[in-house]
């Protein structure tokens, strides 16, 4: 229930939408209504060979007495002018009900897809928002399938039941006002089986949920292996595992297959239950109203009247309770999305935190530890170390031993557990995340680039940018000439993941757009590791035009790529080892000479 009050909070921006369609909706249950008291007066003056001299009572107000009579509506008169009246009311009560019912389901279907908009885009922006630890704890596959397929089962139960459950509603109290003011007591005995309909289809809210839960699981599994699948589709037929991705899915398939089948067998269950319960009230009404009529407890027509309200009743009756299985499927993805949406990131802005300034003292890292939420020890261990504005440090090491972690700690994509980063003196959870993040341009191992063009590409996160400044950067990157050979030059689209291009190209795209976003510390993050001689030497060329008056950290196995730092810095098992120039730590005979040693061996 607190999932769907929080649902509910959603739509609180559109009220005045949502108040009108309630109106909407509720004239449109006044005119069904009106179709059942339409039939008394079809059968009791239109289609009757003479009219009773005395005015006729069509309706008693429930609770308030009062008596709406016939003639407050027909004037007397003779049964063609009474016949043309029910018609003009007929065309009157279906007109209505049927605009009614057309500008509600519009205005609630504009609430509810508003509504679900909103809901997605705040997730998507936590997402956004969440560190790189939640995104190591969390599978790209079920994110997706979250945003996606969780909020589609919500949006199925704001939109299109949202007008369903109103229109229902207000048609089955109408038709009960009609019920009650034929006879109470007619209304009371054909009710009596209602609430063996309701208890047990109430008590199958909760395994409708509870199966609807498993069947996102179950898809976001599914999602999960066909992501995969297809972003690593060259390692699958490297090792010709075409069949084991098939064996996978298929699984993930299956399981989803059983949960959608038990989902169907539960929402089933109330439809033919509702069916016997209404064919037992009809018959025993049957069977009662004969006997209410000969005692002339009640007239033909008003039975015929009641007759009709009550198999008006049963429709919204079964639209219900249908629609609460609907329900309960919405309330199991909230369950999902409100865990994304509540869980706390574990880096963000403090709030009091404020923009960085110019970049002009060092980066600090003082006595630092860092530690994944999984592992048994500490991945960074009482690290400290200054780097001076201008300078260019490399990070050096055997795998594992903390070197991009200590990089991820400047642009806050974690935080340390124990310890301080500080920039120009000040602690960098101080600082506000986008303008700390905008003083950093980073290039890395595996260069992301997005299925958009060339240019969007390069100048990706900015606005506005001058073409004239991407041609600059693509130049000062050594990329303008490949770029040129391109079908449309700037504007060739280059696939997923810059698929139509070379592991060189890409990478000299990626210091591009490092080189247009010109911030002043610069971290390269094995920006060469996978690259053959020949673009190798390309790369080198534009990361020294990158370089160039910046504030460099830099993580690297390639002695080429070392030698030109000003400080070398070591690590092994996550603290500092050794420090120095090349020259320096050859001269020591340790770690640095080994690896040193290792490269070179032929």
């Amino acid at each position: 229930m607190g999932n769907a009050i929080r649902l509910a909070r959603y739509s609180r921006r559109y009220w005045a939408l949502l108040l009108l369609s309630v109106v909407l909706m509720a004239l449109m249950g006044m005119m069904t209504a009106a179709r059942a008291l339409l039939v008394k007066v079809v059968f009791g003056r239109v289609l009757r060979p003479s009219l009773d001299a005395a005015p006729e009572k069509i309706f008693t107000v429930p609770f308030v007495g009062r008596d709406i009579y016939l003639e407050q509506f027909f004037p007397p008169g003779t049964v063609h002018n009474i016949l043309s009246m029910v018609a003009i009311a007929i065309l009157v009560v279906f007109a209505v009900r049927g605009i009614c019912d057309y500008l509600g389901d519009y205005l609630t279907s504009y609430v509810g897809f508003s509504t679900v908009r909103d809901l997605r885009n705040q997730v998507f922006e936590k997402l956004l928002r969440h560190g790189a630890g939640f995104f190591d704890s969390n599978s790209t596959g079920k994110l997706m399938s979250s945003v996606m397929s969780d909020i589609e089962k919500i949006q199925t139960a704001c939109s299109d039941m949202l007008a369903d459950v109103l229109r229902q509603t207000f048609s089955l109290l109408a038709n009960l006002l009609v019920l009650f003011g034929i006879d109470w007591k007619l209304a009371l005995f054909a009710l009596t089986l209602f609430p063996f309909v309701l208890l047990p289809t109430a008590r199958l809210g909760s395994r409708i949920r509870r199966t609807s839960r498993r069947t996102q699981d179950a898809t976001g599994d599914m999602n999960q292996v066909l992501q995969e699948a297809i972003a690593g589709h060259q390692v699958v037929k490297a090792f010709a595992a075409e069949d084991y991705e098939l064996r996978r899915f298929h699984a993930a398939a299956d399981k989803l297959f059983s949960y959608n089948i038990r989902k169907v067998i539960l929402q089933g269950i109330p439809s033919p239950f509702i069916e016997l319960m209404g064919s037992l009230t009809f018959v025993g009404l049957l069977w009662f109203g004969r006997l209410e009529i000969k005692a002339g407890a009640i007239k033909a027509d008003d039975f015929m009247s009641f007759l009709a309200a009550l198999l008006f009743l049963f429709e919204p009756v079964k639209r219900l309770t249908n629609l609460m299985s609907i329900f309960q499927q919405a309330i199991g993805a909230s369950e999902k999305v409100f865990g994304y949406l509540d869980e706390p990131a574990e880096v963000a802005n403090r709030p009091d935190a404020r923009p960085v300034g110019p970049f002009r003292g060092s980066i600090m890292f003082d006595h630092v530890g860092f530690r994944y939420p999984t592992a048994s020890g500490n991945q960074l261990e009482d690290v400290t170390l200054e780097i001076r504005a201008g300078e260019i440090v490399a990070l050096v090491g055997p795998s594992g031993a903390g070197k991009s972690t200590l990089a991820s700690l400047v642009p806050r994509f974690r935080d340390p557990v124990e310890g301080v980063v500080r920039v120009d003196g000040v602690d960098v959870r101080d600082l506000t995340l986008d303008s700390l993040r905008g003083t950093i341009s980073m290039v890395a191992q595996e260069t992301f680039l997005f299925n958009d063009t060339v240019a969007n590409n390069i100048a990706y996160g900015m606005r506005g940018v001058d073409p004239a400044k991407v041609v600059e950067a693509a130049q000062a990157a050594l990329a303008h000439d490949f770029i040129q050979e391109l079908a449309l030059g700037y504007e060739t689209v280059i696939g997923d993941r810059g698929v139509k291009l070379s592991g060189g190209q890409r990478q000299r795209l990626s210091i591009a757009r490092a080189i247009l976003k010109n911030s002043p510390i610069l971290i390269l993050d094995e920006a060469t590791s996978n690259l053959d001689t020949e673009s190798e030497m390309l790369v080198q060329k534009a990361l020294a035009n990158l370089m160039a008056g910046r504030t460099v950290i830099v993580i690297a196995h390639r002695m080429s790529t070392i030698r030109r730092a000003d400080r070398i810095v070591v690590l092994d098992a996550g603290r500092i080892v050794e420090t120095g120039n090349h020259e320096e730590l050859i001269g020591q005979g340790g770690i640095y000479h080994r690896l040193h040693e290792l490269q070179y061996v032929d």
